[in-house]
């Protein structure tokens, strides 16, 4: 039976805007973006600098943060008194960032990447041209598919 969250069908949109040239973390949150309250404009644009592991220093993965974004909307800490649901938030994204370093092995763009190791020099802040080639060599089309299906389990789950 499948839940609310349709993972299929979100994993496949997250692919899709992957595809469409938005960067990982917009992908995984445009996947999400009826949860956000906002149009999807807006929601491409607060998720535009954290592509690449954060403007491509090769941090995070976009994936990651584009589900902790989708936690904040699901399960929003706003008032900063309130820490229990600061605890609620805080512990819904260590539940997906676990899946996904269980899945990938990892949450840091650069090990996803197989690319330098940190301290390296910066990459430079413009985009790889989104060839052929370049999706040959990249995971990230299916990495943004897995993030969206880990989140997909994680809010059906969170309503039963």
């Amino acid at each position: 039976m499948k839940g609310k969250f349709d993972k299929e069908a979100r994993a496949e949109s997250a692919r899709a805007y992957f595809k469409q040239g938005y960067n990982c973390c917009q992908s995984v949150a445009l996947a999400y973006s009826d949860l956000f309250g906002m149009d999807k404009d807006s929601v491409a644009a607060l998720a535009s600098g954290f592509g690449g592991g954060f403007g491509r220093l090769r941090e995070v993965c976009g994936c990651v943060s584009g589900m902790t974004m989708v936690a904040g909307a699901v399960m929003p800490a706003t008032d900063p008194g309130d820490s229990a649901r600061k605890t609620e938030n805080y512990a819904l994204v260590q539940r997906l960032a676990g899946k996904y370093a269980e899945e990938n092995g990892s949450i840091i763009c650069r090990e996803l990447l197989g690319l330098a190791r940190k301290g390296s020099s910066p990459e430079s802040p413009a985009p790889s041209e989104r060839t052929g080639e370049y999706y040959s060599k990249r995971p990230c089309p299916e990495l943004c598919a897995c993030a969206a299906r880990i989140i997909a389990e994680e809010l059906d789950n969170l309503k039963q």
